[in-house]
């Protein structure tokens, strides 16, 4: 099986993304919503050395990385982990699940991302319980979601931008502190209190690499991009490097500025931060920037989860019911009213750093699959030249994988075993009935909207 250069450039889609774009594209991706909600959970695990957990996670996410570098410079007309899984285990179960895992955690994310809108950062304005208002939340963000892809993202960029300011503004308020004296720079050096260093630090880094699994996504455009052979890793892994930055400097910030059980007691963390910098920055602003932050994080990860879910039943692989659509707006009803009551289903859990860690139990999933693929297709001779990643760098990915699954908490997985087990019945049941993909039922009628913005993938994060 072989891929001749001519090939590449064989596509239905136009192949306008350069690497300059592509690298953006990664950055704004990765530098996602979830690190304005687990600052205070990282510190509650490790204390005050919150950069170590953020190394270390950025260290991991790079192995994983390098594989995925390699597979979609090699098949870049490929569409993700799954279809690398279908290639190399030729299992349709296993694909299946790899894609069902990442749909569950498109599932899970907004849950924790929605707790976290309805914490300190909404707390600012109003004073509402948590677990409903993230329901309500949830509901306002599927009738956007029902209305119609273009007018969910139209916004997106500025949104976008809008959380990399946020950023910029608690990077700034540390650097404040810092020179102003009025800040304790040792806290960065100090591990919490009873807890040996390496174990806390492992415990921080499951959620911590939360904040890095956007770049997932990035394998999904690659048909959209430029000479994707040549420019693909390259913008990969210095995307990857620019986000651990920014993500070090926000971990420094928050040390410097507040002790690690301010933190931990904060449900808006970095809203603590900015208020305690003394910058002038007012709390209402900053919460506002958060919680457009956190909501259209939400929103996209929601988009990307029923338009996934659609495109699953279309092929068959999800129950046919689920690829109905709406005869005028054109988007998938059934998909997203499902997605979300298992989003609103999940956010009763009310606990963050659960849902953060059986988020990451799903990808690791993931990534433990696509370590192992880049290895078994390297039999697999294509006429293009393409990025290799160094043979041992799989291997140690695969053991990163195998070392942040071996810490997650019995309740995680849990909450793993049951969506894992949902899906394998959904498999089944899929296989057991007609395939219906439109609004009445019947093939081949209406079909929605043009798929989700890649930016839906933002984890993540």
């Amino acid at each position: 099986m072989s891929a001749p250069v001519a090939d590449i450039e064989k596509t239905k889609l136009k192949r306008g993304i350069t690497g300059p774009l592509l690298f953006l594209f990664i950055v704004g991706d990765t530098l996602g919503a979830g690190i304005y909600a687990l600052m205070g959970d990282l510190s509650s695990e490790v204390g005050g050395a919150l950069w170590a957990p953020l190394l270390l996670a950025l260290a991991l996410a790079l192995l994983t990385a390098g594989s995925y570098a390699e597979l979609v410079t090699k098949y870049p007309r490929a569409g993700g982990a799954s279809v690398f899984a279908e290639r190399a285990y030729k299992k349709p179960i296993v694909s299946f699940l790899v894609g069902y895992c990442m749909l569950a955690a498109g599932v899970t994310s907004p849950a924790l991302l929605s707790l976290s809108f309805t914490g300190d950062y909404l707390g600012t304005f109003i004073d509402v319980p948590a677990v409903p208002a993230a329901i309500v939340l949830l509901a306002l963000l599927a009738l956007l979601n029902a209305r119609g892809i273009s007018e969910s993202l139209k916004g997106n960029v500025a949104m976008t931008l809008i959380e990399i300011i946020g950023l910029i503004i608690v990077i700034v308020a540390g650097a404040v502190v810092l020179f102003t004296g009025t800040g304790d720079p040792a806290r960065t050096m100090e591990f919490k209190d009873g807890v040996t260093p390496i174990v806390g630090v492992l415990g921080a880094t499951i959620i911590a690499f939360y904040s890095y699994v956007g770049f997932e996504t990035s394998a999904n455009i690659a048909e959209e991009v430029k000479n994707p052979p040549k420019v693909f890793a390259r913008a990969l892994f210095l995307s990857l490097a620019t986000a651990g930055v920014v993500y070090l400097l926000v971990g420094l910030a928050a040390s410097i500025t507040l002790s690690p059980e301010e933190l931990a007691e904060s449900s808006g963390p970095l809203l603590a931060v900015v208020s305690a910098s003394g910058i002038g920055v007012p709390d209402w602003l900053f919460s506002i920037i958060a919680l457009a932050a956190v909501a259209n994080g939400a929103l996209l990860i929601l988009i990307m989860a029923s338009r996934v879910t659609y495109g699953m039943a279309e092929q068959g692989l999800l129950p046919g019911v689920l690829g109905r659509v709406l005869p005028k707006r054109r988007t998938p009803w059934v998909a997203i009213l499902v997605t979300t009551a298992a989003s609103m289903v999940l956010a009763t859990i009310g606990d963050i750093s659960i849902l953060a860690e059986t988020v990451v139990l799903l990808l690791l999933l993931v990534f433990l699959s696509s370590n192992i693929a880049v290895l078994v297709l390297r039999r697999e001779k294509v006429e293009h030249k393409h990025f290799r990643v160094w043979t041992p760098l799989p291997y140690m990915g695969i053991a990163s994988c195998l070392l942040l699954l071996s810490q997650q908490s019995l309740q995680v997985w849990l909450y793993g075993a049951i969506i894992l087990a949902v899906g394998v019945g959904l498999y089944f049941l899929a296989k057991l009935g007609p395939r219906s993909d439109s609004v009445t039922g019947s093939v081949g009628t209406v079909a929605p909207e043009a798929p989700a913005n890649p930016d839906a993938g933002k984890a993540a994060q």
